[in-house]
């Protein structure tokens, strides 16, 4: 007994001290981005009022090497962050204040802000990216691969959720759930089969999981559920830690139909009958297909009686249509050919 006690003591200062550790990283983070801040902010004040150009910096950048040889982070380049990290945000300070600017950007780290800066010029959407960043607490790396993924574009699955969800709920789902999904890590090529989708996406279930989301957690491929003395098997079932629920995806080669929606309706009622804890939320089904009529899919789902999503997949990025343009049709690399 007293083992178990002292197990129990010890695991309680433990999180104690990471909670701490924890407090202690973001305050030191908060307060090296705030001297940023005013390092940004003084440097583009000097040259407003003195008419300084950007030459100031390369100087500052020498100058403080000299002076402060012990502390690091002011080269060149970083000097020259700071002052674009003011001049994106100085002037959306008071348009923005309901939006919390300044702990949006004390809350994630320096590195995080820099590649919001670099990579997005929208103000928006650089803002919806901030929130799961602070939320999911994302990597520097985890956030790049969200923007080259274009998760901002990709959140508005066809779905019922308002009608069986709470609000809270709802918002949730809607945060997790995208489309299409992007399988761009596959090698497969046509024709083939559901199940071989289904094969590769589980030998690749790091990088599938890495598409599905933070808090996905793999329960089962081809799970088998028993319903009236029949055998029914579940393309893959999936966990989600947050949402408190199970995410039942079925994967469908081309077209959407309406019986799926059917179908998925009676797998969710049958997970949670079969499969749900008391403390689970009630399960979501989540159709993943090639390509789907946004009216046939809407009116398929008005009268299931399950929270369904139906998303369409790709397994290649899309080319910019500027891209598309230069490239070579196949037409003219066979007359280039037959000209050899």
């Amino acid at each position: 007994m007293e083992l178990v006690l002292y197990s129990s003591l010890l695991g309680d200062i433990k999180t104690r001290i990471r909670k701490a550790q924890v407090k202690a990283t973001l305050a030191v983070n908060a307060e090296m981005i705030q001297m940023y801040w005013d390092i940004g902010n003084i440097i583009h004040q000097k040259q407003l009022e003195k008419g300084w150009s950007a030459k100031i910096i390369p100087k500052l950048a020498n100058d403080l090497k000299n002076e402060l040889p012990e502390i690091k982070g002011f080269s060149e380049r970083n000097l020259g962050y700071m002052l674009s990290f003011v001049k994106e945000y100085a002037i959306l300070q008071q348009a923005v204040a309901k939006l919390d600017l300044q702990h949006l950007l004390l809350s994630i780290p320096w590195g995080h802000n820099i590649v919001l800066i670099e990579k997005i010029k929208d103000i928006e959407v650089r803002f919806w990216y901030m929130e799961p960043t602070i939320k999911n607490g994302w990597s520097r790396d985890t956030l790049v691969s969200m923007i080259k993924k274009n998760t901002f574009e990709r959140k508005n699955t066809t779905n019922n959720f308002d009608t069986y969800l709470s609000d809270k709920e709802t918002q949730l789902v809607k945060e997790t759930l995208k489309d299409p999904y992007i399988f761009d890590f596959l090698t497969l090529s046509e024709p083939f089969s559901e199940r071989e989708l289904e094969i590769e996406l589980i030998k690749h279930i790091e990088k599938f999981l890495l598409e599905l989301g933070t808090g996905f957690a793999f329960v089962g491929r081809q799970y088998h559920l028993e319903v009236g003395g029949q055998d029914f098997y579940i393309d893959l079932l999936f966990y989600h830690l947050k949402m408190r629920c199970f995410v039942i995806v079925d994967l469908k080669k081309g077209e959407f139909k309406p019986e799926y929606a059917g179908k998925m309706n009676f797998y969710c009622s049958a997970v949670d009958d079969l499969l749900k804890h008391a403390t689970d939320n009630v399960s979501i089904g989540l159709i993943l297909c090639e390509n789907k009529n946004k009216v046939i899919a809407e009116y398929s789902l008005r009268d299931t009686s399950k929270p369904i999503g139906i998303s369409e997949y790709e397994l290649t990025k899309a080319l910019p249509n500027d891209l598309k343009s230069s490239l070579p049709s196949i037409e003219d690399i066979e007359n280039q050919l037959s000209k050899e």
